[in-house]
């Protein structure tokens, strides 16, 4: 029997429509989410906003990597090269594409007249660490290299991702510091899954919150890492930010990180943000009460609506649009 948590009201209402997701069986998680996608596409509203698909050389021995272009129509800021978002979507590492952050990046790229870009990196378990990451790296580095041609800021990116998402933009966000790789301005991480220890309270508690629980995300870190750390196993802050010691962060751009108050991710969201402004890099932390891991599928709820026109507030005053 599930535990009963303090849910936002709009949000406990909307929980009998959102399908749960279970990674014991990845091929069925993954069949679903493809026909709830397709559905969501479908019922997608683009006005305004062109939409591309570019190919960039992949990292060596690799495939290229795709990145679906948003850009805007509207065009208030004048003429002249767009500021970037780069988005990297959720999915535990073992699922989506960026099909999942459609209505965002179109809410994005209206709304701060900003080119934003998804990249479709590849999956675990069949790809593990450090497939996905360097499918990122290997795709921003495109964007930057053809910054002239797409008509795009190379001095104005802003990194975002969301869970698993989330997790890679922050250790996008160190591999381009420690390889010299091109300028970020900004990181903007929710809900983002940084640890694949899974020892803080949230990790230890939430183990039957809705969408996200400790048994997931667990299956989610074996599928990314290929199989369970051993102890004392050496797991590189690459592929889990959380790892890395508080020093090791200086350097780094701005952070903003939004977390939901039952998910089990809560916490090694928040000590990231403590870890980076230790390490003098701005942090701020944005908890969401009455929340659990997915809620923004729900942004007709108050609570969404709000973090929403926050973290759009966010990103535009990062990229000089606010």
């Amino acid at each position: 029997m599930r535990t009963q948590h303090a849910f936002d009201p709009e949000l406990a209402a909307a929980l009998a429509l959102m399908p749960e997701v279970d990674l014991s069986d990845l091929a069925a998680a993954r069949a679903a989410q493809a026909q709830q996608l397709a559905v969501a596409l479908a019922a997608s509203d683009t006005e305004g906003v062109d939409i591309e698909e570019l190919r960039v050389p992949g990292p060596p021995g690799a495939p290229d990597v795709t990145l679906r272009l948003h850009r805007p129509r509207r065009r208030t800021h004048g003429p002249g090269p767009l500021p970037v978002v780069y988005g990297i979507h959720g999915g535990g590492f073992v699922l989506g594409s960026p099909d999942v952050d459609h209505d965002w990046n179109l809410l994005l790229c209206r709304e701060l007249e900003v080119l934003v870009v998804s990249v479709d990196y590849r999956l675990a378990p069949e790809h593990p660490y450090p497939a996905a990451l360097e499918d990122c790296y290997a795709g921003l580095c495109g964007l930057v290299d053809r910054a002239g041609p797409l008509g795009v800021r190379a001095d104005r990116i802003a990194l975002w991702g969301d869970s698993a998402g989330a997790g890679l933009a922050a250790g996008l966000t160190l591999l381009v510091r420690d390889r010299g790789g091109p300028a970020i301005r900004f990181q903007h991480l929710c809900s983002p899954a940084l640890d694949d220890r899974l020892e803080t309270p949230s990790a230890r508690l939430f183990t039957d919150t809705p969408v996200w629980n400790r048994h997931n995300a667990r299956l989610s870190w074996d599928a990314y890492l290929g199989g369970r750390p051993r102890p004392g196993a050496v797991v590189p802050v690459h592929a889990a930010p959380g790892r890395a010691p508080a020093a090791s962060l200086a350097g780094l751009p701005p952070a903003y990180i939004s977390v939901m108050e039952f998910d089990p991710l809560r916490d090694e969201g928040i000590d990231y943000a403590h870890a980076l402004a230790a390490a003098g890099v701005p942090a701020t932390i944005r908890l969401l009460p009455g929340t659990f891991h997915g809620a923004w599928a729900v942004d007709h709820a108050a609570v969404i609506q709000d973090a929403t026109r926050e973290a759009v507030s966010v990103l535009g005053t990062a990229l000089g649009r606010r």
